[in-house]
């Protein structure tokens, strides 16, 4: 079964935002953007879609926001999230910054981590997440 929230941004592809295996909720790479717009939260573009400047933080919370959109729109929550997978686009800047926000959301559910970084995202983002949360059937 699969699920798209109305308030997360729209995919970028041709993919839901999460799809329900089991007892098991797999959901699509998550990234800060806005639905209904364009608009990434705390980046700055110049005319070619380049990024001139983003701020990390701002990003950060709009992830977390989105992920919690689309759990919330699959019959899910915040603390039935069991493993989360963030790919960072500038490791050596960004990760104090997202680690100490995401000890805010997360110090209730611990759910496993992993941290990557990676040379580019499909949209001019320096965060994702790609999660996996639990689900009743």
């Amino acid at each position: 079964m699969k699920f798209d929230s109305d308030k997360a941004p729209e995919p970028v592809g041709l993919y839901p935002h999460a799809r329900k295996v089991g007892n098991l909720l797999f959901l699509s790479g998550v990234g800060p953007r806005e639905r209904g717009t364009k608009k990434i939260p705390g980046v700055e573009l110049d005319e070619n879609g380049e990024i001139i400047s983003y701020d990390i933080a701002e990003q950060c919370h709009s992830v977390f926001k989105n992920v919690r959109l689309i759990l919330e729109a699959s019959g899910a929550g915040w603390d039935d999230l069991v493993d989360v997978t963030v790919f960072l686009t500038n490791m050596k800047d960004d990760f104090k910054i997202y680690n100490k926000i995401y000890a805010e959301y997360f110090k209730d559910n611990q759910p496993c981590r992993t941290t990557v970084e990676i040379s580019s995202l499909p949209t001019p983002i320096a965060i994702e997440l790609k999660c996996i949360a639990t689900i009743k059937e």
